[in-house]
């Protein structure tokens, strides 16, 4: 089967007409090691911006899902708030967000504000619906006898999530989270439309240098990696 599928690629890829140039344009050796350092100073900016959205979102996830989890008619209002939250930015587009944050809260400000503040600003929003619903889920999959024994035993609703719920739910939270966090990595390439210098636009200034895709490649890699 492996020496079929490499004689399919043969046929309908390598030995085809296109291939020379598509190889010139894409996976130019050269232009790669050319465009390496400049793509991986911009890389080093989505990292950035990825790292400090992952403590935003957790923080934040975690409190809209606790908070739409609040049992009572008293809780109401709030939990009517955080489904309206995970509601609209799980229906935005990140894209759009984006642009909202980032070229509408400065001219709100009438200050400058870094692009990686924005940038960190605008994944928080979006991705904390999105995780915000796999905290809850995860929340919700534990047996109601967990809550109810610990209650019983004479912990807290604080200390019944945080020692008997939230360990639980973990487990079974940790394949859909990996989903979000890869998800998120990628989309941290989105903010070099707000004029920051990252790795998509570090590959674009290249390229646009050099004639030739193989920034883009190498930028991509880096994201794989």
């Amino acid at each position: 089967s492996t020496l079929v599928f490499a004689g399919v690629v043969w046929v309908t890829v390598i030995n085809t007409p296109g291939w020379a140039g598509v190889q010139g344009a894409f996976f130019d050796p050269a232009v790669a090691v050319k465009a390496l350092p400049k793509v991986w100073d911009g890389f080093l900016l989505n990292l950035q911006v990825l790292a400090l959205s992952l403590i935003t979102v957790s923080a934040v996830a975690l409190l809209i899902a606790l908070v739409r989890t609040l049992r009572g008619p008293v809780f109401f209002p709030l939990r009517v708030l955080a489904a309206g939250y995970t509601d609209l930015f799980r229906g935005l587009p990140f894209i759009i967000v984006l642009y909202l944050v980032g070229y509408g809260l400065p001219t709100i400000a009438g200050v400058r504000i870094p692009v990686v503040v924005l940038g960190v600003l605008a994944v928080t929003l979006t991705y904390s619906s999105y995780v915000a619903e796999v905290i809850r889920a995860g929340i919700e999959a534990v047996h109601p006898s967990q809550r109810l024994a610990a209650r019983a035993l004479g912990l807290g609703h604080g200390q019944t999530m945080r020692r008997v719920v939230l360990p639980q739910a973990l487990r079974k939270m940790t394949p859909p989270l990996m989903n979000d966090f890869i998800s998120m990595q990628k989309d941290v390439g989105l903010i070099s439309i707000l004029g920051a210098v990252d790795a998509i636009a570090a590959a674009r200034s290249v390229a646009s240098l050099t004639y030739n895709f193989t920034p883009y490649v190498v930028a991509g890699l880096l994201f794989v990696l």
